[in-house]
């Protein structure tokens, strides 16, 4: 999060902005101090990697984003396979990944802070997991990001202490 963002921002995008960047923290802390072949490593019976996990969760709080801006037109416009979206690929760091998270964290975090109207909404997209007929605000949306961001800075909890007994939430 922005130093200037937290100056300047109170009330309710304050309170969205601080606890989004609390649950961030403590998923990117479970990378820490981890080579890019340990971020790579699936160690529990999941598929998910730590790399794979927090680009995923880059990838996903993006596309929620172009959501909150466009819709669910504009959400969907990610043409990477989706296995690719969650799992590092041959070439990408732990680093370079953290760094992008970064990246879309600022943009969110810029559009938390200045957006008119958090009430403004859109239909969701259509799909099995998602309630026929159902808009979202752009408040929903960033309540829903602190929660899938929570989520899964538990699993990159369980997955950082199987791979070297290092227990980062606890």
């Amino acid at each position: 999060m922005t130093g200037s963002l937290t100056t300047t921002t109170t009330g309710e995008r304050a309170d969205l902005l601080e606890t989004l960047g609390k649950h961030r923290f403590f998923l990117r802390h479970t990378a820490q101090g981890l080579t890019d072949e340990q971020a790579a490593l699936s160690p529990t019976v999941s598929a998910l990697s730590l790399g794979g996990l927090i680009k995923h969760v880059a990838n996903t709080e993006a596309a929620w984003l172009r959501f909150v801006l466009g819709g669910a037109e504009l959400m969907e416009k990610d043409s990477t396979p989706w296995d690719e979206q969650h799992r590092m690929m041959p070439g990408e760091t732990i680093a370079g990944l953290l760094e992008r998270y970064e990246e879309v964290a600022r943009e969110t975090d810029e559009v938390i802070a200045t957006l008119p109207d958090l009430d403004a909404g859109h239909p969701l997209p259509v799909a099995p997991w998602f309630e026929k007929g159902k808009s979202w605000s752009a408040r929903r949306v960033f309540l829903h990001l602190i929660a899938e961001t929570s989520q899964h800075a538990g699993h990159a909890d369980i997955l950082r202490e199987s791979i070297d007994g290092q227990r980062t939430m606890g």
